[in-house]
């Protein structure tokens, strides 16, 4: 023991205490998905608090030095098995009660005890030493040693704020109405049954109004079921704020609206204020669906969840290289399932995991905060199989099933989530978000990461041929941009099943008329070649400026792809608004085959004989009395500014500008749009924000043509230098990164923004040592290259696709299946299995491969 506290004190000085704001990762491995619950535990840096398996310590160590690490294993503690499981993996029959997960009625999410064993551990030697042995140790020894392995251990990890703890959907604030809450002395009585609706005589969903006692029907849903609006209409008549719901009052309390404050309630007082209309509470049983089962129910729709998750067939659980499960981390499926697909893409695989030693060894001294690195990990742990094993029964160890546990050890992407999430006002929570959002945003990433080197993203990247013609000239107009998925609307009218649509509409309206149940609702089947026609079929522009007739007049617009990608993504636009603006699924099935041949709608572009518009700028936005004068730099004087382009303040319809920005768009956008559609009104303004809404600089303040320049900046103004260099990390140079920051007024953010949005400008820098463009001079400037594409015949077969069920985006659950080698799998999660019937029809993201020619 002598030894190890001589080596103890030769190191203490690198071991240290953990301090408020310090990052300790003692839940994961940086390099890998190894956890305290791994074999060989997890060791933690006792300098840099970094953990690291068993299989990455020992380079930790050589590359770093460091020799101390505390050693965290635990083991899983014997549970006897829950009534409410099956012991099959399948989920708990008891079914939720509450909006929730992690506490008691709502959804259950794992909950497992574990012994712990910590003890400190020095390299090359792995010499141990646990709590007991510091005792016969020098003070000085003892005391750091003792303080760091109790600091650690007593620090929260990094992953913790990440975890999933409790979520209660149903949490709900007591109305500011109920203490004093004003009720009429009116006589009336409620008896405990035979409700109805005071106006439509409707027998469900009814509300008592606690003012004056009134019962109406609630309000209708956006599926048509539900009531007819009645107590809504009541509370705008009279003011009076609460209603209870009738039919789910119990002992325990009841649903409690409040029309004013626009949410469920709690009232305190609720007892006194249904006694005051002769209700006991004490002697009310519950006949109706609270609105918490309601929402469960809609988020449970038998005919797509169980489709989705193919619930009615006993699925063959799957294990091995290629077939890992991912965890929930609380609403994380969308997330779980576009990494899934991304790495069955070859060019993934390739990038980030056949590179993996490479990638690990050149990681920076904290690899948790490398998108590099941890993209690589997640993508080594998805293929590998060294996490796809049958996740251990908490049950007794003696009983046995018959039946193989579909649910896997799997990996929790928790430092993954939080590093992409970063900074993101919504992929940073723990809501549900749009698969096709989070699959956009990850490309731009990895754009924006792979600046030099290999670009995965290329696998999908390809270019949309636009034609314009204006239908009064003739004359057309070409034009080219990146595009990264086919966004394929859905035609409701072009429905092949119109008739059992009307007849289910109709018996709908009778069911309301009578105050019935309404009927179930068909789903409609749309054929794909629909939806593919609407997307290429030309589209009409009116208030088009023609500058071939220097007007306003009407154009068409026709959508065509100029290069075909390697894999293409196809999204069907499932997600729309209704007329009150409130967001909702299209309830479809689509005939969406397994091979695609389009090449009929490859672009052509000018055609012989046509010809084009002239490139010519719509009005300048300028009054007579407006002097054009240039701002003038240190370098400029007043025979000769052109080397600093005028700067104008153009004249903008305030009132156009004004009523934009109240429809929720970014200012700068408004403006532009404004500028750019000659302030000739607010439709023509819309239709050039609806038009640019996926642009880069979309929201990038307003540069005139000749600027180089955001208002307020100069040439001359100084950038910081810590955002010089963020962006010359990614590969630009340093000039580049100059131009960019000093359009953007100095904000990083905007700057990298509009560096990606300007790439191809920034192509034709050629930097020489002086650090000044070679191409200076606008004569000898060679064109700027266009995006890089890879193109070949547009034959291509469906190898994935990202199911959704629920409601909306904003919530429900996402699982993918994909084709691995000719066999369709389902990853649900944790549960990886072979599918008997993949729903192709019920499909949102779909994911086809170029046929080799």
């Amino acid at each position: 023991m002598a030894e190890v506290s001589e080596v103890l004190m030769s190191v203490l000085s690198t071991i240290r205490v953990p301090r408020p704001g310090d990052r300790v990762h003692k839940d994961e491995c940086a390099l890998s998905f190894a956890s305290p619950e791994s074999e060989g535990g997890l060791y933690v840096c006792m300098n840099s608090f970094l953990g690291f398996g068993s299989q990455y310590v020992d380079r930790h160590h050589k590359r770093t030095g460091q020799r101390a690490y505390l050693q965290i294993t635990r083991t899983r503690k014997a549970q006897k098995e829950d009534d409410n499981n099956s012991g099959s993996g399948d989920p708990p029959k008891k079914k939720p009660t509450r909006l929730a997960i992690g506490i008691e009625g709502g959804f259950d999410v794992e909950q497992e005890q574990y012994e712990e064993e910590v003890k400190v551990v020095l390299f090359p030697g792995r010499q141990e030493v646990v709590s007991d042995d510091l005792a016969s140790m020098p003070d000085v020894v003892r005391e750091r040693v003792s303080l760091s392995m109790a600091g650690v251990m007593a620090a929260d990890s990094v992953s913790h704020a990440l975890q999933v703890q409790q979520w209660d959907g149903e949490v709900r604030q007591e109305s500011r109405h109920a203490p004093e809450l004003k009720q009429l002395d009116n006589g009336l009585k409620i008896p405990p049954s035979g409700w109805r609706c005071e106006i439509c005589d409707l027998q469900e969903n009814l509300w008592m109004n606690l003012t004056d006692g009134k019962i109406n029907c609630g309000r209708r849903y956006f599926d048509g079921t539900g009531g007819n609006n009645h107590a809504l209409q009541h509370f705008q008549e009279t003011g009076y704020p609460l209603a209870v719901k009738l039919g789910t009052i119990t002992p325990d309390g009841a649903d409690v609206y409040s029309y004013d404050e626009d949410d469920m309630v709690l009232d305190s007082k609720l007892p006194e204020h249904l006694s005051h209309f002769g209700i006991n509470m004490m002697n009310m049983e519950k006949t109706e669906r609270t609105m918490t089962e309601l929402e469960i129910a809609v988020n449970q729709r038998v005919g797509e969840w169980e489709v989705i998750q193919e619930s009615g067939a006993t699925l063959r659980p799957l294990w091995g290289p290629g077939l890992t499960g991912m965890k929930n981390l609380g609403n994380s499926c969308y997330l779980n399932s576009v990494m899934q697909v991304l790495f069955t893409v070859p060019d993934f695989q390739t990038k980030y995991v056949s590179n993996i030693d490479k990638i690990l060894d050149e990681a920076p001294s904290d690899p948790t905060q490398d998108f590099k690195t941890q993209v690589a990990k997640l993508g080594y742990g998805l293929l590998s199989g060294e996490y796809s094993k049958p996740a251990p029964d908490p049950s007794d160890e003696s009983s046995s099933s018959s039946e193989p546990r579909g649910d896997q050890v799997g990996i929790a992407a928790r430092m993954f989530k939080a590093l992409v999430g970063r900074g993101h006002p919504e992929f940073s929570t723990n809501r549900q978000q749009d698969a096709q959002e989070f699959l956009l945003y990850f490309i731009n990433m990895v754009e924006r990461n792979c600046r030099s080197g290999m670009n995965p993203s290329e696998a999908f990247r390809f270019l949309v041929e636009e034609r314009i013609v204006c239908q009064q000239s003739q004359k057309a107009k070409y034009t080219q941009r990146v595009d990264y998925m086919v966004q394929l609307p859905v035609p409701m009218d072009q429905a092949t099943n119109t008739e059992e649509l009307q007849e289910a509409e109709r018996l709908r309206e009778e069911a309301e008329s009578s105050g019935a149940p309404p009927p179930p609702v068909p789903r409609a089947c749309i054929p794909f070649s629909a939806c593919l026609a609407a997307w290429s079929e030309p589209e009409t522009l009116t208030d088009f400026w023609s500058s071939a007739v220097q007007a306003k007049t009407t154009a068409t617009k026709t959508t065509r792809f100029a290069s075909f990608p390697d894999h293409l993504v196809i999204q069907v636009k499932k997600f729309t608004f209704g007329l009150d603006w409130v967001p909702k699924k299209l309830d479809v099935s689509i005939d969406v085959p397994d091979t695609l041949d389009l090449a009929a709608l490859r672009g052509t572009g000018q055609q012989p004989g046509e010809e084009l518009l002239p490139e010519v700028a719509p009005p300048p936005l300028m009054t007579p009395d407006v002097e054009v004068k240039g701002i003038l730099g240190f370098h400029g004087n007043e025979e000769d500014d052109s080397l600093y382009s005028p700067l104008l303040s153009p004249v903008l319809d305030d009132s156009t500008v004004s009523q934009l920005c109240e429809m929720g768009f970014p200012l700068e956008a408004c403006r532009k749009a404004v500028y750019y559609t000659g302030n000739i009104g607010i439709d023509a303004a819309m239709n050039w924000v609806m038009g640019h809404m996926e642009d880069p600089d979309f929201s990038a303040p307003l540069v005139l043509p000749g600027c180089s320049s955001a208002p307020g900046t100069t040439p001359t103004e100084s950038v910081s230098e810590e955002h010089l260099a963020t962006i010359v990390s990614m590969g630009f140079s340093r000039e580049q990164a100059t131009k960019a920051l000093r359009a953007t007024s100095n904000v990083l953010e905007r700057a990298v923004d509009w560096i990606f949005s300007h790439l191809d400008d920034l192509e034709s820098m050629e930097v020489s040592e002086g650090g000044r463009s070679a191409g200076d001079s606008e004569g000898t400037r060679e064109p700027p290259p266009g995006p890089r594409v890879r193109d070949g015949q547009g034959k291509y077969e469906l190898f994935a696709l990202i199911s959704h069920m629920g409601t909306s985006t904003m919530c429900g659950h996402y699982v993918c299946h994909i084709k691995k080698d000719q066999q369709w799998v389902i990853f649900n999660d944790q549960k990886v299995c072979a599918s008997e019937k993949p729903p192709k029809d019920l499909g949102y993201l779909y994911f086809y491969r170029r046929v080799a020619e």
